[in-house]
């Protein structure tokens, strides 16, 4: 039944932590060696996290294209200042990469201007959506993480022609944004005062229930899920239902190889279940896959059934 399936492109989501400048420059060019096809690059979460601006962006964007990797520029997802609006106008501006769209108003700035992607924070919802913003200029559009199986393949199926659809198969969830920091608060200190200490957790600060379970992830003012989503044993159906791109989102260790087996397994080399074995020690706090089959986010459904 594959012989009209398609294999899905692979993309790196934007970093969603604070890392250091090194660290970063470090991550990306160890990335460009990957099989990666999309990369998306920017800061989406804070605006406070300054020691990348768009100039040192650009430069690594440069890097990776000449790597043959298609970049995409990402914008912030909560806009709290006209500073933010003044940065997002040169994201949306600028001539030389496609944006990722976090939000509406860099939807609106671009409507009717160039092409455009959606973020999962875009809240896509249904097809007639995807129409409307179809029309101001959408390229592709990713799912919002909360949404399932089933509703994917109705939208998909339903899309305008020349829509592409992204999924977001592995990573930590991006859950919620607040214009409170919850990192910061953690330390008792402001949010206007924070003292960047979000770059003291690379992978988010971990919240905990009273039972010692992990739950959360505090990711300044992003919230995300503990457990990491892991939709590896949906390969042949998102090869079978033509989705175009696959996202997984960066963490501080193991991305490149979390790349790599996904590869592997795209490409048939492996299967589902060996690639999920392999996945095992690159996974954060557990594996999740509840919203994907229209349950609690939370839920690890496929991910528990054995052969």
């Amino acid at each position: 039944m594959h012989t009209t399936s398609q294999v899905p492109k692979l993309s790196l989501g934007p970093l969603l932590y604070y890392w250091s400048r090194d660290d970063v420059f470090k991550f990306y060019e160890s990335i460009a060696e990957t099989a990666i096809d999309i990369v998306y690059l920017g800061e989406t979460v804070c605006s406070k996290r300054r020691l990348l601006r768009l100039d040192s962006w650009l430069e690594i964007a440069k890097l990776l294209q000449d790597a043959g990797k298609e970049v995409v520029l990402s914008t912030l997802t909560l806009l709290e200042a006209n500073s933010e609006l003044s940065a997002l106008r040169k994201i949306c501006n600028n001539e030389l990469f496609t944006v990722e769209a976090n939000d509406m108003t860099a939807v609106q700035l671009m409507a009717g201007k160039k092409k455009f992607v959606t973020g999962p924070a875009v809240n896509i919802y249904n097809s007639r959506t995807l129409e409307v913003l179809v029309r101001s200029g959408l390229k592709r559009w990713v799912l919002p993480v909360e949404l399932s199986k089933e509703t994917l393949t109705t939208m998909h199926q339903e899309k305008p022609l020349g829509v592409e659809t992204e999924v977001f198969v592995f990573g930590r969830l991006p859950l919620a944004y607040s214009a409170r920091c919850f990192t910061a608060r953690s330390h008792n200190l402001p949010k206007d005062d924070c003292q960047f200490r979000c770059l003291d957790d690379p992978d988010g600060l971990m919240l905990k229930t009273r039972e010692d379970e992990s739950f959360l992830v505090l990711n300044g003012i992003q919230t995300q899920s503990a457990k990491t989503q892991n939709l590896i044993k949906e390969i042949d159906d998102f090869k079978d239902l033509k989705i175009d791109v696959l996202r997984i989102s960066p963490q501080s260790k193991g991305t490149e190889q979390v790349v790599d087996i996904f590869d592997q397994c795209l490409r048939g080399k492996i299967n589902n279940e060996e690639a999920e074995q392999q996945l095992q020690q690159y996974t954060m706090s557990g594996e999740c896959d509840g919203y994907w089959n229209n349950q609690a986010g939370m839920d690890a459904i496929r991910l528990e059934q054995t052969v």
